[in-house]
């Protein structure tokens, strides 16, 4: 809707106003939605061409718009999941952990992370975390990572 206000003298008519836009010509501006309510009533009533359309969503709370519909989404085939620690790997973080005497919470509390996190690691449910990988693999001393898992870690001097 567009408002279009000027000031207009009693001897000139005004425009005639296209049929697809709203046009309200008055003396004053229109300060609250209630004038300008009032404005496209009285406009009606003289016989003036009046459009009026609503926004789509206007006043709710819809900022995330879903694009993909439920059709697409059940026509969908590929399956998507993340890669999950293999379970060589949660086996030999068990026995490096019961070689060293640890129990899951101890483990976890050693490397300042939740027990959750070492049974999720244990069993193979876990998104590998290559930060809580470094973590069990110093705790343990046990090479988590790449060809050689399950090896000893290299315990050489510290970068500085």
């Amino acid at each position: 809707m567009r408002m279009a206000c000027a000031d207009t003298s009693d001897d000139d008519p005004p425009p005639s106003p296209p049929l697809t836009d709203v046009i309200i010509l008055c003396s004053v501006s229109l300060q609250t939605s209630s004038d300008a309510n009032l404005a496209i009533i009285s406009a009606q009533r003289k016989g003036d061409a009046v459009e009026t359309s609503k926004k789509w969503a206007a006043g709710q709370n819809k900022q995330h718009v879903v694009t993909k519909n439920t059709a697409k989404l059940d026509r969908e085939t590929e399956e998507l999941s993340h890669q999950r620690v293999p379970l060589e790997v949660g086996k030999v973080i068990q026995q490096g952990r019961q070689n060293k005497g640890l129990t899951q919470k101890d483990l976890a509390t050693k490397i300042n992370e939740k027990p959750q996190i070492i049974a999720e690691y244990e069993c193979g449910k876990a998104i590998p975390n290559n930060q809580v990988m470094g973590k069990i693999e110093r705790a343990i001393g046990l090479k988590l990572r790449g060809k050689e898992i399950g090896m000893p870690l290299d315990s050489g001097p510290k970068k500085k």
